[in-house]
């Protein structure tokens, strides 16, 4: 998510949305709710469709899904950077200038997000979801990951012990265990002053 650069709109504010810190767990007197990073995204974009706010949404964390990967980069750190790029440029050429963007580790690359949506006055607002563990599994389960129900966990694992360390300073944390959409969507939408 990002707030307002204050340039008058003239140049674009990138908001990501990262998962999961596994530093927070759900209180007891509510239910957990599936609200990880896309159910999240796509309700800050029916809130901000309410208040008539431009923006544009794209689940990055399918930008750099190619099998196999390319052989100079197999790590896929190019395609990672060069598809939202493109993307981007499509919404720009329309004329958005706010992009809520998903993916696993997004906070942790905003010198990329900037790099994408073209440089220069482009405002960052980095979120970052967490939950318990329970809640994760929970979610995964209820998700249904066909037969890798294992790995997502094993890779939402290894995000959390590199997300909750290294998350830059300035990083909204927001815990989403025993919360709904609408108020996960909410803390982000304030976060962001959009």
């Amino acid at each position: 998510m990002s707030a307002d650069s204050g340039n008058g709109g003239s140049g674009s504010d990138g908001g990501r949305i990262s998962g999961r810190d596994g530093a927070h767990t759900a209180p007891p007197r509510r239910r957990p709710f599936r609200v990880g990073k896309t159910t999240a995204a796509w309700e800050v974009s029916a809130m901000l469709r309410r208040r008539e706010v431009a923006h544009c949404l794209v689940e990055g964390d399918f930008l750099d899904q190619a099998h196999p990967a390319p052989a100079d980069d197999p790590h896929r750190s190019r395609i990672t950077e060069r598809n939202p790029t493109a993307v981007w440029a499509g919404y720009e050429a329309l004329g958005h200038h706010r992009l809520i963007c998903t993916n696993t580790v997004s906070v942790l690359e905003e010198d990329m997000v900037i790099r994408a949506m073209g440089g220069g006055g482009t405002g960052i607002t980095r979120v970052l979801l967490g939950a318990g563990e329970e809640t994760v599994r929970g979610r995964l389960t209820r998700r249904g990951s066909g037969s890798q129900p294992l790995p997502h966990l094993e890779r939402s694992r290894r995000a959390a012990r590199l997300l909750d360390p290294e998350a830059p300073p300035g990083t909204v944390r927001v815990p989403t265990g025993g919360l709904t959409a609408e108020e996960v969507a909410a803390r982000i939408v304030a976060a962001t002053a959009w």
